[in-house]
């Protein structure tokens, strides 16, 4: 419908490590993380847990049913934070634990799903230095899947990925990264120095400088999204100053939709005049199949997030959402008892925000807002 556009948005994406060795041209699997040296321990870990994995998977795999829940919604852009470098270099960053990468051949894992944007300032996307920032750039530049929130140098980091939809409308993506999400300070680009848009070591007021970026480019009709890694992994506590922030962004910008992810598990929703704010979407896909902690977060449970947004009022007419699972290094859908498990956890958490979901028979979650 003309005076409807449908987006799929979802959180932390992670095809590395585990999932790197699956995939058909897997990268070498050395770690250098202090607890494990090789990549195919995560694949043992999962299969430990959850049964064994077919090696090599066709790159489709890893979606599963999330595939069809793509085509029967056809949304005409399909958003996601990658939290993996591609590449195949070999010297991680000294000052992290923790370095996700995956085979620039494996990219098809993103094709697959008709991925249209990658948003890429997180914590991870350095792990492998500048030359797996510059690979990665380069992975995504010849596959024609669009990206924000990295480059060559800060106009490049700071400029948005424009998606075009058909009928003269567009999507605009803007992303950024907060320190508070894990993201080294010096991983910020400069005006001659590759690196990120993070939002604490920009000039000037950074909500300021996003409105003058999207008045440079947004057209009537548009749909702005600005997509941010914030806060910590675990917890369901909303920062003053992230609300804060994404209320600024709607009133004193034209953003659309908060896009917000580097929670493990997903957070509250709010609808602020009229805008969509997602707080925290969780991870939707990762390696962490097996890993023992934080259970009673469910963080193996993700959401596939599809907005309904009219392009000319720029208010969110609908959200659905679809209970997630990963197991087998797949997305599997979700069980009425997970998903029963989603809807107690949004009616809590949602309270304070006026909203809540209500969940149909076949356990697909619509937000309900005031």
């Amino acid at each position: 419908m003309h005076n409807r556009v449908t987006l799929f948005l979802c959180g932390d994406v992670m095809t590395g490590r585990g999932v790197d060795q699956v995939l058909p041209f897997p990268g070498h699997p050395r770690l250098y993380e202090p607890s494990i040296d090789s990549a195919i321990g995560y694949v043992e870990l999962a299969e430990q847990a959850s049964g064994p994995i077919p090696r090599p998977v066709e790159f489709s795999y890893i979606w599963g049913d999330a595939l069809h829940e793509l085509q029967r919604e056809e949304p005409q852009a399909k958003v996601i934070n990658l939290e993996t470098t591609i590449t195949r270099s070999d010297t991680p960053c000294q000052d992290k634990d923790i370095h996700y990468r995956m085979s620039p051949e494996n990219i098809g894992c993103l094709t697959a799903a008709g991925i249209d944007c990658c948003v890429l300032a997180n914590n991870h996307m350095l792990d492998w230095g500048i030359p797996g920032l510059f690979d990665t750039l380069h992975a995504l530049d010849k596959t024609g899947i669009k990206h924000a929130g990295a480059g060559h140098n800060l106009r490049e980091a700071r400029a948005p990925a424009i998606l075009e939809i058909g009928a003269g409308r567009r999507v605009i993506v803007f992303s950024l990264g907060s320190i508070s999400s894990g993201i080294p300070a010096e991983w910020s680009a400069q005006k001659d120095r590759p690196g990120l848009y993070v939002v604490e070591t920009a000039r000037g007021d950074p909500v300021r400088s996003l409105a003058k970026k999207i008045g440079e480019v947004k057209r009537k009709g548009d749909v702005v999204i600005v997509s941010i890694h914030w806060g910590e992994n675990w917890g369901y506590k909303i920062p003053p100053a992230q609300r804060t922030l994404a209320h600024r962004f709607v009133d004193e910008t034209e953003v659309d939709i908060v896009h917000g992810h580097s929670s493990h598990h997903v957070k509250a929703i709010e609808v602020y005049k009229g805008r969509l704010i997602l707080y925290g979407c969780g991870d939707f896909f990762n390696d962490y199949e097996g890993i023992q902690g934080y259970e009673s977060f469910r963080g193996d449970l993700g959401l596939m997030y599809f907005a309904d947004v009219d392009p000319w009022s720029r208010r969110l007419l609908d959200l659905r959402m679809i209970p997630t699972q990963v197991r087998h290094f797949r997305v599997n859908s979700g069980s009425e008892v997970d998903s029963k498990w989603l809807e107690d956890l949004f009616d809590r958490e949602g309270k304070r925000f006026g909203t809540r979901v209500n969940r149909s028979v076949e356990n697909v979650l619509a937000l309900q807002w005031t």
